[in-house]
């Protein structure tokens, strides 16, 4: 409390400024209240994590999302009486979190250069569609080539991933280079690409898929690795999270940065390979179901009776994993991560320092839409079927997914490992959800709920940033 001296003589200035140093006094003195006091543990509790956060180099939001996930898990474990922790649903929810993932790793570089696109469930649907319609149609009937050929499934991929390419390229060259605002561009897209999904076929369902091309989507016996490719994978992951700490600790030893204590380093290489493997050994606790282990025994001689079979890790998680790699060295090792990140953070001050503003727009959202297309593969092959109605609703995911793993919407802001936690994070809720038997009405009410908390969460911390 201070009292304005402006105009008084010198003894006048002197009395008052003894008496804004009584008040002042007073205020520090005077008892605190019951909410104060009890703001203190909390307070001192919020402190040491932001320290100790410091400490180990640990982003303290992304280490949230892992708290709160291990307790989603745990609650609707406890609900469902155990049925959500079993390795069955833990390789389905895995399996049903690929597509929003991948998407969510573009959507990543949308939001952070200042941009949405609410197209992208639209997209999804379109090349789901176009690869179901590559098979069934335009390969086999218009041209005669053999249903089940091994140019049949590449040639699909590689068809969906050029219309989700130029899809993204209209998208991103309106936005960027008309100027049209990115929620205009892909609001219109919604509509029009859903659209077009109808046209196509009479909105007919496509089905079936090439035997080959179902990998993708998880389905069982095909669809995984096995127990020792599971394995294999796992070892050489630990190795890739040793080597990722121990190079970075010695970049930043080399520059002169300050690097985490041996015993930070020593928790988080624990802990992660401790993760890795416990993940593994999930995938290859789920047996291969009966009739599927018999129809194996049969087709290669073997003798079905107390046969057990490992399904191992789901073959779209490994792609996951290899898409997460590559977005996250395109973001944080190679000039157009960079310049993305430098547009939302100030767009003007990009412009000044020469980085080309349009076209790295536009690449974001061609990316954008080939990621769209590989979402839409792997879900037309878990459903062995092109469906009109693939992708529905899935923007309202991807962006929850995006924003809950940290990306914010004031630009610059972003990782992609919280992007793809986000969305694990999202299908636990929805397969919880199913487990303890809430209907689907309730489950838009939570995800709703989730997505007005996690921005509403981004909005108060940006605030008290500043």
């Amino acid at each position: 409390m201070k009292v304005g001296n402006f105009g008084l003589r010198p003894l006048e200035r002197v009395t008052m400024t003894q008496a804004n140093g009584e008040v002042q006094a007073a205020i520090t003195q005077a008892p605190q209240s019951a909410w104060t006091r009890g703001m203190r543990p909390i307070r001192a509790l919020s402190d040491g994590l932001k320290a100790g956060s410091r400490t180990m180099e640990v982003d303290l939001r992304l280490a949230g999302m892992i708290v709160a996930l291990v307790a989603i898990w745990i609650g609707f474990g406890w609900a469902s009486g155990g049925l959500f922790l079993t390795p069955r649903n833990f390789y389905d929810v895995s399996v049903q979190s690929v597509p929003v993932a991948i998407m969510a790793t573009g959507m990543v570089l949308i939001i952070v250069s200042r941009n949405i696109d609410l197209s992208v469930g639209s997209i999804m649907g379109l090349t789901a569609y176009v690869a179901a319609m590559t098979q069934r149609i335009w390969l086999t009937q218009d041209l005669g080539l053999p249903y089940n050929g091994f140019e049949i499934w590449i040639i699909a991929i590689l068809a969906a991933v050029a219309v989700g390419a130029l899809i993204g390229a209209i998208q991103g060259g309106l936005t960027a280079y008309i100027g049209i605002p990115s929620f205009v561009v892909t609001l219109a897209g919604l509509l029009v690409w859903r659209g077009l999904i109808f046209k196509l076929q009479q909105g007919q369902t496509i089905a079936p898929m090439d035997q080959t091309f179902a990998i993708f989507g998880g389905n069982l016996p095909q669809g995984s690795l096995g127990l020792w490719p599971t394995w294999i994978v796992g070892i050489l992951l630990c190795a890739g999270i040793v080597y990722a700490l121990v190079a970075s600790r010695r970049k930043r030893r080399e520059y002169g940065f300050p690097v985490r204590p041996q015993w930070a380093m020593a928790i988080l290489i624990v802990g992660g390979c401790a993760a890795v493997l416990g993940a593994m050994w999930a995938y290859n606790s789920y047996p291969l179901p009966l009739l599927l282990t018999r129809q194996y025994a049969v087709a290669h001689g073997l003798n079905p009776d107390g046969l057990v079979i490992s399904v191992g890790l789901a073959a779209p998680v490994l792609l996951l994993l290899g898409i997460g790699l590559v977005m996250g060295f395109l973001t944080t090792r190679r000039p157009f991560g960079r310049y993305v990140f430098a547009i939302g953070g100030n767009p003007d001050a990009a412009n000044l320092a020469g980085i080309n503003t349009k076209r790295t727009i536009l690449g974001t959202f061609v990316l954008m839409g080939v990621l769209c297309a590989l979402a839409g593969c792997i879900q037309a092959s878990r459903l062995d079927a092109g469906v009109t109605s693939t992708g529905t609703g899935y923007e309202l995911l991807v962006i929850a997914a995006a924003v809950l793993g940290g990306t914010s919407f004031s630009g610059g802001i972003g990782t992609i490992q919280g992007a793809v936690l986000g969305a694990v994070l999202m299908q636990s809720l929805k397969s919880g959800m199913v487990t303890i038997g809430l209907d689907s009405p309730m489950q838009d009410v939570a995800v709703g709920c989730v997505l007005v908390f996690a921005v509403g969460l981004d909005t108060i911390v940006h605030r008290r940033a500043k």
